[in-house]
């Protein structure tokens, strides 16, 4: 639901293999890489097509009210799972968003203090206990509230992809500001596109210059997962021996990043650390 895997997961053959081998049901607003995968595809309804409630980072609740009408057999995302529920034997019988809501208020203390008639025209912040509670804005006032952390000291251990001797530039990872995660909604808007219509990987001068690269040329990138091509930008901002590709693109940058090697702790793949080599085509 509103993902991408198949572009910004790491390691984008592991994960066409996966979905190859799944039932795989894609309920999203546009169709995506993702969807060329799915047996199943469930025209779902943007923001603007939806009534309902958002809750943000700064835990504020805020209504969402629908400005036009869904196109198609397009339907929102409550009534699609409400429908495929009652199809699999979970019976529900909800109206509305706002019957969902008042269930999920009545199971949740923090929120239930905050009705639909209170936040018409402002958002309240969670924990709100009670229907006369302010909110709380500001969460942490008199110390965390669930007792402070536990700070642990640990030794830096470099990952073996910055150490290969075949493979001597790190490759980060990022976004650019105009593009949005996978483009499934900011490659359709003309001036976003045209700016940023194709993948690139931005490289330090001097790696550049010892490569016989010059800015704009087509290179091949290589990792040890696969390889791609795509075109350099030369910087002056990267250290060298780095260099940064933005995940936005299919056949881009989770080509060549990792799945595997997490880091031990987090669990988190190292994005920010894949080994390559850059060779000019």
């Amino acid at each position: 639901m509103g993902e991408n895997p198949i572009v910004s997961d790491p390691d984008t053959r592991h994960m066409k293999k996966a979905l190859d081998k799944a039932f795989v049901i894609v309920q999203d607003i546009f169709l995506n890489e993702t969807t060329e995968f799915a047996d199943i595809v469930l025209p779902s309804t943007c923001f603007a097509e939806t009534e309902g409630t958002f809750t943000n980072t700064e835990r504020r609740v805020q209504r969402v009210r629908k400005a036009v009408e869904p196109k198609g057999e397009s339907r929102e995302d409550w009534q699609i799972l409400s429908c495929i529920m009652n199809r699999i034997g979970y019976q529900c019988t909800y109206t509305s968003a706002r019957d969902i809501y008042d269930e999920m208020r009545g199971l949740t203390p923090s929120y239930k203090g905050i009705t639909y008639e209170r936040i018409e025209k402002e958002g309240i912040c969670w924990p709100c206990l009670t229907e006369d509670h302010l909110g709380t804005p500001v969460l942490h006032m008199e110390g965390p509230v669930i007792g402070k952390g536990v700070l642990v000291s640990v030794e830096y251990n470099p990952s073996a992809e910055t150490m290969l001797a075949d493979y001597p530039i790190v490759l980060m990872t990022g976004r650019v500001l105009e593009h949005y995660h996978t483009r499934t909604m900011t490659k359709l808007t003309h001036q976003i596109d045209e700016k940023y219509s194709e993948n690139y990987i931005e490289i330090n001068l001097e790696d550049a210059e010892k490569l016989g690269i010059n800015d704009g040329d087509k290179v091949r990138v290589a990792s040890l997962r696969g390889e791609i091509q795509t075109t350099a930008v030369l910087s002056t901002g990267l250290k060298a021996g780095t260099a940064f590709m933005p995940f936005h693109f299919g056949e881009g940058a989770n080509i060549l990043t990792d799945a595997e090697a997490l880091d031990p702790t987090s669990k988190i793949p190292g994005f920010k650390q894949t080994g390559i080599k850059v060779s000019p085509i």
